[in-house]
């Protein structure tokens, strides 16, 4: 049996979790208030904080760190890797201090926390399906202007995991499969797997439908026109695009079970647009449908909108001709990192070297 240390830093929280082959043993999520990290002034500099925060919750469980078989890290925006799980190196190590690729994303220090606690007991450090994930099929990188190319950055870690999970429950191999699959939260992904590869995703903070908190695809000569009206500065467009736009702009709320809620007592308006943005989401489970030639054995929908019944009928509705639709709710990370460790520990994966 497989003891697995399991660590997720977020903007606003440290997941740790335990896991004995596949079972959790325990999750936790520390939250941290917005004023006890406004003391930092990048996120790197928050890692000795975090870590002490790991090791308070691994004292709380009383787990023996000497009894662990490898420690895993959420893996941030790196370079452009295939899918699959890392070591954690010197090479990563470097580039996350030196914020080669991007250093103020919380997510990046992942890989510094796993091996702050596997080098201390000389156990194996790892990440597993970053967000920079790239399968990518050189056509998939064209977007229209020579300047602005297309690049994969998705949900990989909830998607693969799904993916290979969904896999081996029909009993066949991810490899042999033709998938679109729907990562649905607070960003939303939408992506084409050809026989084990995520050959073309929308990025989630740059196109695709509309989400929660996300303005996705916008008609770019009014958004020229926004960005230049001479009322906003460039923090206040990004914010605008990727934390405050979609259902928060029209409706007031990211909270899809307020929204819910809303329609459930008769409110047109959060009805017409949980509507528009079943609509989009559908229409692009087509378009990469059509990636595939609309040879799809599967569409998946997943993440945490995928508990919301109303909007996941609306989605099947309008896709189910396409090929069988399944709803496979949650987007948990933890089981993400976890599997993936596992799967290098058993043998069943060969661990890729970060270069």
């Amino acid at each position: 049996m497989f003891k697995i240390l399991a660590i997720n830093p977020g903007s606003t929280s440290t997941k740790v979790a335990l896991y004995e082959d596949e079972t959790p043993i325990f999750v936790e999520s520390i939250k941290h208030p917005p004023e006890e990290l406004s003391k930092f002034s990048e996120t790197y500099d928050q890692y000795h904080f975090r870590a002490n925060t790991i090791r308070k919750v691994l004292k709380k469980h009383n787990i023996d760190i000497s009894t662990l078989s490898a420690v895993v890290g959420r893996g941030g925006p790196f370079k452009p890797l295939v899918s699959g799980t890392y070591y954690v190196n010197e090479v990563m190590k470097e580039d996350v201090k030196n914020g080669r690729y991007q250093a103020d994303h919380i997510s990046n220090i992942g890989c510094l926390l796993a091996a702050e606690i596997a080098e201390s007991v000389n156990i194996p450090a790892f990440i597993v399906d970053p967000v920079s994930v790239d399968e990518f099929h050189d056509l998939a990188r064209v977007s229209g202007h020579p300047d602005i190319p297309r690049i994969s950055l998705a949900h990989a870690l909830n998607i693969k995991m799904v993916a290979k999970k969904f896999a081996k429950q029909i009993g066949r191999p991810y490899e042999d499969m033709d998938l679109v699959i729907a990562h649905l939260g607070g960003g939303i992904s939408i992506t084409s797997h050809l026989k084990g590869k995520m050959i073309d995703a929308n990025n989630a903070n740059d196109e695709g439908p509309f989400s929660p908190q996300r303005c996705g695809t916008l008609p770019i000569t009014g958004l020229a026109n926004h960005c230049f009206s001479g009322k906003h500065n460039l923090k206040e467009i990004k914010k605008q695009l990727i934390k405050a736009g979609g259902l928060i702009a029209y409706l007031g709320t990211d909270n899809v079970e307020i929204i819910d809620e809303r329609i459930k007592m008769g409110d047109d308006e959060a009805e017409f647009y949980v509507n528009a943005m079943g609509y989009q989401i559908a229409k692009y489970i087509g378009a990469y449908a059509t990636v595939l030639a609309g040879d799809v054995d599967a569409i998946l929908l997943t993440g945490g909108l995928a508990n919301n019944e109303y909007l996941m009928n609306l989605i099947k509705n309008q896709v189910k001709w396409i090929a069988p639709v399944y709803v496979l709710p949650g987007e948990d990370e933890m089981e993400g990192l976890a599997l993936g460790a596992l799967r290098v520990l058993r043998g069943e994966e060969e661990p890729k070297e970060y270069i």
